[in-house]
């Protein structure tokens, strides 16, 4: 299959949480149909002003219904977004794939799909074997590669890593994963699908992972053959002190700062990120006192009003007009995460306000 063609002067890249739809595995975990909507459903406020429950303008969507994903396709396509960025899961809970069904049942069967691109972000809090990875690769090979509007950058398949070090611990060591990243690559070609963009997500290369990945990020990206670095969302580098909210403005400087302090820090390109909020206090239990502490414990952001997240656009725009990327690429957190605070999806407060404001930056 031919690449499909999109004539947009960026790459308006969004994370996509597929947790909306009923899978086995969370059904043997949680109960039949479970989704996570009800977590959102039942999220009160923990401090004063605190805006919870958040409540979706289109109701408790299925995503893995195609109806549904035209409903959102149009609606990202609309507002200048050109492509969504799977959260992808593979063997967590279990074997095989995870929350696929969003892509698979949903996006790929709708009618407009060749609206938007779609590329995957290996989500793999899991750690894998060698033998698990193949039969992974073999089957984004299979059920991915090929499809017209798979994201490619420069003509290769873009395939992002969240957990670099995850990864290297799985497969046992740099060597090894060096090796399996060059099976996938040469499985990629033989079966005809050309050839990958590796990006790994700067939260897998922070120095809290130095004991596993190495002292110096850039012999690692070289060695293992990695084509760029993005980041997932601000709060794995720029995470306030403050508990049990922080200054949405404050966080969005500090996200932004980053933008050429990680270009600079990289041999490769850094495409930068853009987040429209930070709240995961629907996943903390009720059971436990509400502290600062392991995720979901961690500070809400407030005050990210769209607005505010425009204004961050406004910088995002700058910033990519003045560097010499190519394409002008960045992603945005994110367009479902309902449940820990970053959504462009209209809200019953907002409506539409998210999505207007990229396209008051971006263009439609």
């Amino acid at each position: 299959m031919s690449e499909s063609k999109h004539n947009h002067p960026y790459e308006v890249a969004v994370y996509y949480f597929p947790q909306w739809h009923s899978d086995p595995k969370n059904e043997a975990a949680k109960g039949e149909g479970w989704t996570e909507w009800p977590t959102l459903r039942e999220a009160k406020p923990r401090f004063l002003g605190h805006e919870q429950p958040k409540v979706p303008l289109w109701g408790e969507l299925d995503e893995s219904d195609p109806a549904v994903s035209e409903k959102q396709i149009d609606a990202a396509a609309d507002h200048g977004i050109t492509s969504f960025i799977y959260d992808w899961y593979w063997d967590l809970g279990g074997e095989g794939p995870f929350l696929h069904r969003a892509l698979e049942d949903g996006f790929l069967q709708a009618n407009n799909r060749d609206r938007l691109r779609f590329g995957i972000m290996w989500a793999n809090h899991n750690e894998v074997t060698r033998e698990r990875f193949d039969a992974m690769t073999d089957y984004l090979i299979i059920k991915y590669f090929n499809e017209p509007n798979f994201l490619r950058i420069d003509g290769k398949l873009y395939f992002s890593i969240y957990e670099c070090h995850t990864l290297i611990k799985g497969l046992g060591s740099v060597a090894a994963t060096k090796a399996a990243l060059e099976s996938f690559r040469e499985k990629t070609r033989e079966a005809g699908c050309g050839e990958l963009h590796l990006n790994l997500v700067e939260w897998g290369l922070n120095e809290q992972h130095r004991d596993v990945i190495g002292s110096d990020p850039n012999r690692l990206i070289a060695e293992l053959g990695i084509d760029s670095v993005t980041s997932y969302v601000w709060i794995h580098h720029a995470e306030p002190d403050a508990f049990p909210s922080a200054s949405y403005a404050d966080c969005a400087a500090e996200g932004m700062r980053k933008w050429p302090e990680f270009r600079d820090a990289f041999d490769v390109p850094y495409y930068p990120n853009a987040t429209m909020g930070w709240d995961p206090s629907p996943r903390c239990s009720w059971e436990l006192p509400y502290e600062k502490g392991e995720y979901p414990y961690s500070p809400v952001l407030t005050g990210n009003t769209p607005d505010a997240f425009e204004a961050v656009l406004q910088e995002m725009k700058a910033y990519l007009d003045a560097s010499e990327l190519a394409p002008r690429m960045f992603t945005i957190y994110a367009w479902n995460e309902w449940t820990e605070g970053g959504y462009l999806e209209p809200d019953t407060v907002h409506g539409m306000k998210y999505l207007e404001a990229i396209r008051s930056v971006f263009g439609g």
